[in-house]
């Protein structure tokens, strides 16, 4: 499916809000949570570029998905969406199914997203959240140049304060920051994570390349997650209480 893109919203430096319209103003993305898009453009004479990307509206959103979007220098994807104009068009594929959710599935969840890696997050913790009978607990730990979806994620700890806990970590903070600063590390998930012996958790990582490599090792292909390495094996964590959101092949 081909759709035209209607509006650029600049969020930082790198990253902006692509919206694309859909079909019709009454038309819903469908994108069962949690799952991905397929989106591809193809150059003349060179082979197709398809990369995965969540969109940060909801499922039920009436005429339109955003998109979240980090341009990589040497991204072919993600230069190319950033060149975009308006009424362009893009072709669109899916849903590609990530991890298939239902309310209570685990008592506790726990999310380490580095940069974009938030959009799987985003799109996971606002079902959990509007489902009434959903009474999971959400902490996570969020690393980034700025703070992606900072607003949308502050009111849903005020609204949720006992289920939902952010750390926010800053490469190079402000001067007036007063949150954790650097990179995700050992001892910040030892103090924040649950014990590896913790029944019914589950911890999903998503981020760029080197962000797996440190925390959780990559993911062999789109659907083998392959062992379990970096900080979380270190700890004493298992492969089966870790999820690996995203196959990384650049961007």
């Amino acid at each position: 499916m081909a759709v035209i893109l209607s509006k650029i919203t600049d969020v930082n430096h790198n990253c902006k809000i692509f919206r694309f319209d859909l079909p019709s103003k009454n038309h819903i993305s469908g994108i069962h949570v949690a799952s991905a898009l397929l989106v591809q453009f193809q150059l003349p004479s060179q082979p197709p570029v398809i990369r995965a990307y969540t969109p940060i509206s909801s499922e039920e959103t009436l005429g339109y998905m955003d998109l979240l979007i980090k341009k990589y220098e040497n991204g072919p994807m993600s230069s190319y969406i950033h060149n975009m104009k308006i009424n362009d068009k893009l072709s669109f594929k899916g849903p590609i199914p990530k991890y298939y959710w239902t309310p209570n599935k685990h008592d506790r969840i726990y999310m380490i997203a580095g940069g974009t890696g938030i959009t799987p997050m985003y799109q996971l913790i606002r079902k959990i959240f509007k489902e009434k009978e959903d009474k999971t607990d959400v902490t996570l730990i969020f690393a980034n140049e700025n703070i992606l979806l900072h607003e949308e994620l502050e009111q849903l700890k005020k609204t949720y304060p006992s289920r939902f806990h952010v750390t926010y970590l800053l490469d190079e903070p402000p001067e007036n920051w007063d949150g954790v600063s650097g990179r995700v590390n050992k001892s910040l998930l030892e103090s924040i994570l649950p014990g590896p012996s913790s029944q019914n958790i589950k911890i999903f990582v998503c981020g760029p390349l080197g962000f797996y490599q440190a925390i959780s090792g990559v993911k062999r292909s789109a659907t083998d997650q392959g062992d379990l390495e970096g900080i979380l094996k270190e700890l004493g964590y298992d492969k089966e209480q870790v999820k690996l959101i995203k196959y990384i092949r650049y961007m």
